[in-house]
């Protein structure tokens, strides 16, 4: 049984040696020369103003979250929409549960105001 890994436990073995002898030959190869331009912060071709580590709004991570979210839960749309007609009307109805549960959740972030862009 220990057989049928062999060809994983290899191919995973010549993942990682690939990973690391790319990174050390260009560690190794790779020029060396300390800029100061070349360490300095670079944001869209323009000079930073002010400091340049700046906490990030809380808005941000939560749309961020909200997206993974949503996103998340319109993939599993697609599964049943390849076997829509295997499944017959109780997978019509349990995906329209889904679907109602997903607004339900859309409808109470909305309300919550957590989709305004200010």
């Amino acid at each position: 049984m220990l057989n049928t890994y062999v060809p994983v436990l290899f191919l995973i073995g010549l993942a990682v040696f690939f990973a690391v002898f790319a990174v050390g030959v260009s560690h190794l190869l790779g020029p060396r020369r300390v800029n100061p331009v070349k360490a300095s912060p670079y944001e869209c071709g323009m000079i930073t103003l002010g400091p340049t580590h700046q906490a990030v709004p809380i808005k941000y991570y939560i749309i961020a979250m909200l997206f993974l979210v949503f996103d998340l839960e319109v993939v599993f749309l697609y599964p049943w929409a390849i076997v829509f007609r295997k499944l017959g009307v109780f997978g019509f109805v349990e995906m329209m549960i889904f679907v109602f549960i997903l607004l339900i959740g859309f409808i109470y972030v909305w309300k919550k105001g957590a989709l305004e862009w200010e």
